[in-house]
């Protein structure tokens, strides 16, 4: 029932290779494409302190991350041992209810 239906092997068509030649001429309609006009904005560089700053910006923020994460679990493991807890008390409750009948 789940099993895939795969279509037999000899329906797929053949690919189909186009490989142009150097000396063939552009159809009539197409144009060659533009080349991509050269930035003249400067390139950005880096000095030691740059460098440094950024170093330690990255660093200030895998910390900051790392703290809310470890806090986020932190939050997570206190709820699951209080609802762990409600569950024994309620348990007993219950138990102590049935015994009294």
């Amino acid at each position: 029932m789940f099993t895939p239906k795969y279509p037999p092997q000899d329906t797929a068509p053949a690919p189909v290779l186009y490989v142009p030649t150097a000396g063939a001429p552009v159809p009539a309609g197409q144009a060659p494409a533009p080349l991509a006009p050269v930035s003249n904005r400067p390139t950005v560089q880096l000095t030691p302190g740059s460098a440094l700053a950024l170093a330690a910006g990255g660093g200030a923020v895998v910390l900051v991350v790392g703290a809310v994460l470890v806090s986020l679990l932190l939050a997570v493991a206190i709820t699951g041992m209080s609802v762990a807890v409600v569950a024994v008390v309620l348990r007993s409750l219950l138990k102590d209810l049935n015994n009294q009948r």
